[in-house]
């Protein structure tokens, strides 16, 4: 059991927790959330006893042992296997006390007790079981004999994972363990993490991770620590209703003082009501002020309509990408991005899916083939290395005035306050930005220039929960193409239609969900390849197709598509606009509702009449939304 008992941490001037309560049981599985900066890796810090409380106590079981991932590896020479054995620090202190009295044929009593002790913890299988535990994060057999130092930063970090689960720990601390981590991987950990023994605690910003591996949320907010039972979703709705009752509480407390303060300033100079208004002084000292509950996100943002939509966008003819002709990564690409695309690109790490964004984005040249691009292309090109491009001594406004200098600042800065960088924070360097910071300014810095095709490379790694769901709602509205590479499941499922399969050096359509590509996923890592091959749509274009003839008739289709579309779209842009006026005319009505004088008897009719328009109102409203959706299937369902 852990237990904070009126516990106190501060960074520097920055109270990260305020006299906390807390009690953690021993197994249970818990995910940590909460905004950038709230104090979710300071409070591992704690529980590591690498920073100390303040004030107040922290209770936890004597000799625990605790596990956690490390955030650098050295290049050691020593194999990938070694190191991950290295992560069971009882099994090498046993091989090396052996080793130490090795050549000592007089203590026979010692080398059996020291073999009991391997057998006890299982020591003769360890080699076997980190060899597992390399092969479910994606290491081949041959790379287990590799040195550390031949692995990239990403695969290092996937061995400081594979270590920490090798240790057979009370307690393991994982704190963002999917950000380098491809579907299939963290499919995988979230399957061994559901047979972890022991105590778990997960920082994560990973929703669907989240619900298969915890049985409850620590929300890690001003200051405080709050438990909430059950999935992030179940956390969200209770977090919801709580914050639905303070804020009531707030108003309610807000009038509550209106009206004391109201009386103290009307009877505090009569000497016949001093003694009352004195009184009521002291209960507004006295009455404790509750928090308005700050339920909006500090992010609000939207992508900006792009000038034009040619179709289609960009098309790859007998195209090969890679890093050698000799051995393509990718070859026979023959396809084409639509204005209408939404994608999300699924494939092992190394499939080839940020070689496809960057042949795409024109970021890479092409081995061979040709790509062409459409008229007004506009390509908004996000991954993790461009955030090496930012200048760290320059600001976020003057980041967003290198691109375009010509608008004013003031617009500037409201556009950067909807990514929650207001005041000095927009005005000041973005040196000792996060990386979270980062990836939000270079996400702010996209969406100003008005992409028609969005590329996007893992664009949630480092951003907290209540970014990724700005970033995905923004999405949902985005008018043009989009592709997508993450392993975040939630935002592929909120904002893509389809999904395509890269494997084997080919990109192709996959016939499924997120869940069938799981299934074939572990299937394939089970070697049932002939049964994972049953799921996707391999089909390929026959060459013997005319390709002349083959570009007329996917020219003639495309008009003859947009031809059916465009009153359908004119028809949906009108109801738009209609329930636009309609919610605009609620508004007003709402705001006149407010109005106090309304509810005196002699004003019943004008009331009535009120809320009669209101009832008329909803009635449209929902009319127009039926509508609405009748015609959105229409477009849908079109095909030609």
């Amino acid at each position: 059991m852990i237990r904070l008992k009126t516990l106190t941490l501060r960074r520097g001037t920055k109270v990260l927790l305020n006299r906390v309560e807390l009690t953690l049981q021993p197994g249970s599985k818990t995910g940590i959330v909460g905004a950038n900066g709230a104090g979710k890796s300071s409070f591992f810090a704690l529980l590591r006893d690498e920073i100390h409380a303040d004030e107040g106590d922290l209770e936890m079981p004597p000799r625990v042992a605790i596990a956690h991932v490390a955030q650098e590896t050295p290049a050691l020479p020593c194999s990938a296997l070694d190191y991950v054995l290295d992560g069971d620090l009882e099994l090498r202190k046993i091989e090396a006390e052996i080793n130490a009295i090795a050549h000592d044929d007089n203590d026979g009593m010692a080398h059996g007790e020291l073999f009991a002790r391997l057998d006890a913890i299982d020591g003769y299988t360890a080699p076997a079981r980190a060899a597992k535990l390399l092969a479910g994060l994606g290491f081949s057999l041959e790379e287990n004999s590799k040195p550390v130092s031949s692995f990239s930063g990403g695969w290092r970090m996937r061995l400081n994972l594979a270590q920490a689960l090798m240790c057979r720990s009370d307690l393991l601390l994982l704190d963002e363990p999917t950000n380098h981590l491809d579907l299939e991987t963290v499919v995988w950990l979230e399957d061994w993490l559901k047979t972890y023994p022991g105590m778990l605690l997960i920082i994560s910003h990973d929703r669907d991770f989240l619900d298969s591996t915890i049985k409850q949320i620590l929300h890690v907010d001003n200051a405080q620590l709050t438990i909430y039972t059950g999935t992030y979703e179940d956390f969200e709705n209770q977090c919801a209703e709580r914050l639905a009752q303070q804020s009531q509480a707030f108003d309610k407390q807000q009038r509550q003082i209106a009206h004391l303060e109201s009386f103290i300033t009307r009877f505090k100079a009569k000497a016949s009501k001093a003694k009352q208004a004195q009184s009521r002084v002291k209960a507004l000292e006295k009455m404790e002020k509750i928090a308005a509950a700050h339920v909006d996100s500090p992010f609000n943002f939207s992508f900006r309509e792009p000038d034009s939509s040619p179709n289609p966008l960009v098309h790859l003819e007998k195209a090969a990408a890679g890093y050698s002709a000799d051995n393509p990564i990718l070859s026979e690409l023959n396809l084409s991005i639509d204005n209408s695309a939404r994608l999300g690109l699924l494939g092992v790490n190394g499939a080839g899916k940020s070689t496809f964004i960057r042949a795409l984005a024109g970021e890479q040249d092409l081995l061979s083939g040709i790509r062409t691009e459409g008229k007004g292309l506009k390509i908004g090109y996000f991954a993790q290395h461009q955030l090496e491009y930012l200048r760290i001594d320059e600001s976020p406004l003057w980041h967003m005035q290198k691109i375009d200098p010509n608008t004013r600042e003031q617009e500037h800065r409201n556009f950067l306050g909807g990514f929650n960088f207001h005041g000095a924070m927009a005005l000041g360097p973005i040196a000792p930005f996060s990386g979270g910071e980062k990836a939000r300014l270079a996400l702010a810095l996209l969406i100003w220039q008005k992409p028609n095709l969005l590329l996007l490379d893992e664009p949630t790694n480092h951003l907290d929960i209540e970014m990724r769901e700005a970033l995905t709602f923004a999405l949902q509205d985005f008018d043009g193409a989009l592709i997508v590479v993450s392993h975040d499941r939630h935002i592929l499922r909120a904002t893509v239609d389809d999904f395509w399969l890269i494997e084997d050096g080919r990109v192709a359509p996959f016939d499924g969900d997120l869940d069938d590509y799981t299934r074939y996923s572990q299937e394939k890592r089970s070697g049932d390849k002939s049964a994972a091959n049953a799921v996707v749509n391999a089909s390929q274009p026959s060459t013997n197709v005319n390709r002349k003839e083959q570009k007329r008739l996917e020219a003639e289709a495309r008009q003859k598509l947009a031809n059916a579309r465009k009153p359908l779209e004119k028809d949906l842009a009108r109801i738009d606009a209609e329930m636009a006026r309609i919610t605009a005319e609620q508004a007003t009505i709402t705001t006149t509702l407010t109005d106090e004088t309304l509810y005196l008897p002699e004003r019943k009719d004008a009331l009535q009449k009120i809320l009669a328009s209101e009832l008329k109102l909803k009635e449209k409203l929902a009319e127009r939304e039926a509508a609405w959706m009748v015609v959105s299937d229409q477009i849908d369902n079109l095909v030609v």
